[in-house]
């Protein structure tokens, strides 16, 4: 099967590079690396689903923390600053103002 596809000079010229370096025709380094990216594309969206099923299958039994769990232990994993748990903190302030009565309109 044939499809044609207008690549930018630049990322033409990586292709042919590449395509070189393993001298190979830049058709099958194309075609590879297509199929490879399309293969990881398959096996990222199995693992999401998998990894979010995961998760409503947790909650449902109970097994679930607190956001602000959830952002204590980021940010001791990420050694983020001060500023960056003030903004989690901030962001958890403006969900409680959105359950108030001013912002009831205002959509979740």
């Amino acid at each position: 099967m044939s499809i044609v596809v207008t690549l930018s000079p630049e990322l033409e010229a990586l292709l042919r590079d590449k395509a070189a370096q393993q001298g190979q025709d830049v058709s099958l380094v194309a075609s590879e690396m297509l199929a490879n990216v399309l293969e990881w594309e398959e096996q990222d969206s199995v693992e999401a689903i998998e990894g979010i099923q995961k998760g409503l299958d947790d909650f449902k039994v109970g097994r679930f923390r607190s956001f602000q769990e959830f952002t204590e232990e980021q940010s001791r994993k990420h050694k983020l600053s001060a500023d960056a748990r003030s903004t989690a903190s901030k962001f958890q302030v403006w969900q409680k103002l959105k359950q108030t009565a001013y912002f009831s309109d205002y959509p979740k």
